[in-house]
């Protein structure tokens, strides 16, 4: 009897019996579902390292920043390709400091984790200038290059702090694009070099404009970038009235733009920037009131992720002929800003037709805008500018990693199995329609006719579901009946045999822009990659959303290679990384559900045994932290559940199990919102936002003995 055959009877009957009413079948073997190992296919046989970072792409995308080291886990190397063998940081045995318990060396972080390396960070900004240095000192261009880091990428403040520091000696600056990132950016300027840009973007009103004037009081390099016409009038107002002196930009409505979702914000009917009309006035009004010559910054932004330097090339030389005729005009022109859009190798497919993809590197960036301005102006007899872009996503993105747990998998249905005399009362429970499905689904099986075999399984499915929906079958066979039918599916290899993986993450918080534009991240496991994955699955995370969930990866994949989860599905140490994700997802993450924001250890390479020292550490929001994002007040909150045990409580002479209670819910407040795991799970004396919490030992103390008086374990102090 074919093997399909085998699997019918196996899903309905236990292995001695056969089909009702047919005797002559032999005994069918038991089908699981699940193909037996063999050789070749056992976890580690013809397996490696190099296996996987194939397979995940690792190189492609990652390259020179992480790698896969023999010991299969995901390596850092801090100083990308300059990086020596024992300066290799491993990532597990960061996410293993960070989130044991203190009793146990470690930090006791509750995980979501978001890992920082300042030393990548560093190393991108030396990788992006020292592009540019060469394109210049090749193409014999007259000035140099100076960027800028957009702040909206991630306003972090160590990430802008490190930016300002790390860019000093080679005048590196900010752009800011409203009122608190101008704040931000002036007051990390104040350390960095006098020469660097405040660039000065986005949408002004009277404030705006005050605050950029007073930090050119401050004697900071600032530059108001007009956006929109009437911003003018307020510059020239304000300038006069504080007696300052203002250096002013405008940004250009290119004609060129890109297709795709980054590049809607650019060509003319792009959301910022001016017409060619509109910068005609804008240099006529100057000239009126005498202010030609602080009109010194052309900007332009043709979208983000500009997949070609054909593309980058064509806008770049609309804006320099723009620069070139605003010479002409008399305006005192010094720099061309050539705003965003250096790309991200997302998928490392270096393909120019993905919108995760960009098909050059660093230096034919650099080498296309410096070869692109130089051949315009040297046309036009102009002075060669100095160069500025606003690149924030390439600086940022690779230097955070988020760490996540899959906490549990979606298990193998099996069909329970049956007596004969359940076997028989099952089949005479069905309609005679089901019955007549039933013997044709078994003779298809006998036959070997697969496609049969579909067709009677899902008539036999939908005429159970009929049955228990008017009552006349019960849960139990329409247990059965599903059983079957994927057994049938698993079979003949029609079956969807992707897994799915409960991650104990926010997409929302952690990954919004996969939700909210279909940004697409590489996603991999940070351990285990010695080993053949044996399952394909998709991610979902703990949200009450169907949203919720991870189902399409970086090369057209729809689910992704994992390994099977440690305690058979459930409570398995498996660690996921995200990379690349550095810029923007932090500061666009929401809180919904309530989910906070990860706990954050910023990571710096050293010589020790493990090549690292974790030099901040901070724990993500509490319960009570994102309670109050959302106008609710913790200490009063705890203040009604309190008394509310004391009413409903069974309390002993001393109250020391009211006591306990109260313990406990404050415990909630402190912890973070997202699934605890013993060995992470850590209360620490800290005051946090007004609340203060007793120690994991003060807490076990209360718990075990109720020596505590109520007072002394939890108090409030005014935040």
């Amino acid at each position: 009897m074919p093997a399909l055959a085998c699997c019918v009877d196996a899903a309905v009957a236990p292995p001695s019996h056969a089909f009702a009413g047919d005797s002559s079948l032999p005994a069918p073997v038991p089908f699981s579902g699940v193909f037996p190992a063999t050789a070749n296919t056992t976890a580690s046989a013809a397996w490696s390292t190099s296996l996987s970072n194939e397979l995940y792409r690792i190189d492609a995308w990652g390259g020179p920043y992480f790698t896969v080291n023999s010991s299969g886990n995901v390596s850092v190397r801090p100083y990308g390709s300059g990086t020596m063998p024992h300066q290799e940081i491993d990532l597990l045995k960061i996410v293993k400091k960070a989130s044991d318990p203190k009793s146990e060396s470690g930090l006791g972080l509750q995980l979501p984790l978001i890992v920082r390396f300042p030393d990548v960070l560093k190393n991108r900004l030396e990788s992006l200038q020292g592009a540019f240095d060469l394109a210049i000192q090749s193409q014999d261009y007259g000035s140099h290059y100076q960027g800028v880091y957009p702040v909206k990428c991630n306003q972090d403040r160590f990430v802008v702090e490190d930016i300002v520091r790390f860019g000093k000696p080679f005048r590196f600056g900010l752009e800011a694009g409203s009122k608190p990132e101008l704040l931000l950016a002036m007051s990390c300027l104040c350390k960095g070099n006098p020469e660097s840009l405040l660039v000065c973007n986005g949408f002004k009103d009277f404030e705006y404009i005050s605050l950029a004037l007073m930090a050119r009081k401050l004697e900071l390099n600032t530059v108001i970038v007009l956006e929109q016409e009437e911003e003018l009038d307020l510059v020239i107002e304000l300038s006069k009235k504080l007696g300052v002196r203002p250096v002013i930009g405008t940004r250009a409505k290119l004609r060129t733009k890109h297709s795709g979702h980054f590049g809607s914000t650019s060509g003319e009917k792009g959301k910022f920037g001016l017409t060619a009309v509109q910068i005609l006035r804008v240099v006529k009004k100057l000239e009126q009131v005498g202010m030609l010559d602080c009109f010194q910054l052309l900007h332009f932004h043709i979208g983000s992720q500009i997949p070609t330097t054909a593309l980058l090339a064509d806008g770049v030389s609309e804006a320099a002929q723009i620069y070139c005729e605003l010479v002409r005009l008399g305006a005192h022109m010094k720099v061309i800003d050539i705003g965003g859009g250096l790309g991200l190798d997302y998928d490392g497919s270096k393909s120019s037709d993905s919108e995760i993809s960009v098909s050059y590197g660093l230096e034919e960036y650099a080498m296309a805008v410096v070869r692109t301005i130089r051949y315009v102006c040297d046309r036009r007899s102009v002075k060669h500018p100095v160069i500025c872009s606003e690149s924030g996503r390439a600086i940022v993105s690779h230097h955070s990693v988020l760490i996540f747990e899959a906490v549990s998998a979606s298990a193998c249905d099996v069909a329970p199995s049956m007596s004969a005399f359940a076997l028989q009362y099952f089949i005479e429970g069905l309609t005679e329609e089901a019955r007549a499905d039933y013997r044709n689904l078994s003779a298809a099986a006998i036959r070997g006719e697969y496609e049969s075999c579909l067709t009677y399984a899902d008539q036999l499915k939908q005429r159970c579901v009929d049955q228990f929906k008017e009552g006349s079958l019960g849960i139990e066979q329409l247990a059965t009946v599903d059983g079957l039918c994927d057994l049938v599916s698993k079979a003949i290899g029609a079956s969807d045999s992707v897994r799915t993986y409960n991650v104990n993450l926010s997409v929302f918080t952690s990954i919004p822009d996969f939700w909210g534009i279909g940004q697409l991240f590489p996603i991999v496991p940070i351990h285990r990659l010695d080993q053949r994955p044996a399952v394909r699955g998709v991610l979902s995370d703990l949200t009450c959303d169907s949203d919720g969930k991870i189902n399409k990866f970086i090369g057209g994949e729809s689910s992704l290679p994992l390994h099977e989860l440690e305690g058979n599905g459930s409570g398995g140490r498996y660690y996921l990384g995200m990379f690349l994700g550095g810029a923007y997802e932090e500061a666009l993450g929401g809180v919904h559900n309530l989910f906070g924001g990860p706990s954050v250890v910023r990571v710096s390479q050293s010589d020790g045994p493990y090549s690292f020292a974790v030099t901040r550490a901070v724990p993500g929001p509490s319960c009570a932290d994102v309670l109050r994002v959302m106008q609710h007040e913790p200490e009063l909150m705890f203040e009604t559940l309190k008394h509310r045990a004391e009413e409903c409580g069974e309390v002993d002479e001393d109250g020391m199990a009211n006591s306990a209670l109260a313990t406990s819910l404050a415990r909630s407040f402190h912890n973070m919102p997202y699934l605890s795991v013993a060995s992470s799970c850590c209360l620490t004396a800290m005051n946090n936002h007004g609340l203060y919490y007793c120690s994991e030992d003060d807490y076990d103390i209360v718990a075990d003995s109720g020596a505590a008086g109520e007072e002394e374990q939890w108090s409030y102090c005014c935040a």
